[in-house]
């Protein structure tokens, strides 16, 4: 499986590539930034933005998009910026026909370290340590970019087999 996440911003939009299936050594494929100038028009930063998650697309070509959940915080501007980013990773995935999966930013810290509570460090030194890299990629948004990725390919075995039975279920009290 072929995983591309990204980690939302308007200033610095983490993108990172993985590839594996949960249970065995995961390699990354990429990992950068997208990035944009804080003072430019909003319009011309989410094309930026845009066209880099296109590159990334073009490039790698995942089978899955993951991307962080937004949630709310006490800077809503920050918010916005982040939930607008977000729109367009998922715009740019839907368009292409890629799967988009959600995932909030606890559930990739316990994913990724055992703990919903992990710090930035924490996170990046496991993303080091389980994609065998020489050191934790920077920023920090890159290396949250691998770890939403990493979660997606752990994650999304179960989250599959659990929308399977759900739909069994469900076709089954229809036929009943």
């Amino acid at each position: 499986m072929r995983v591309l996440g990204v980690d939302p911003g308007l200033t610095r939009c983490g993108i990172g590539v993985v590839e594996g299936v949960a249970g065995r050594p995961l390699t990354m494929l990429g990992v950068g930034v997208v990035r944009t100038q804080a003072d430019a028009d909003l319009g011309h930063r989410l094309v930026a933005v845009e066209q880099g998650i296109e590159q990334w697309l073009d490039e790698h070509r995942p089978e899955f998009v993951a991307v962080e959940r937004v949630f709310s915080q006490h800077n809503v501007r920050t918010v916005m910026g982040t939930a607008q980013a977000s729109a367009v990773a998922i715009l740019c995935a839907t368009r292409r026909g890629i799967p988009v999966a959600l995932h909030t930013p606890s559930e990739v810290k316990a994913a990724v370290t055992g703990s919903g509570r992990a710090d930035k460090a924490q996170v990046g030194a496991m993303v080091t340590r389980l994609l065998r890299l020489a050191a934790p990629p920077k920023p920090a948004d890159a290396a949250d970019a691998l770890a939403l990725a990493i979660c997606h390919i752990w994650r999304a075995p179960a989250q599959n087999r659990l929308q399977q039975a759900v739909a069994l279920h469900s076709s089954k009290g229809r036929t009943a």
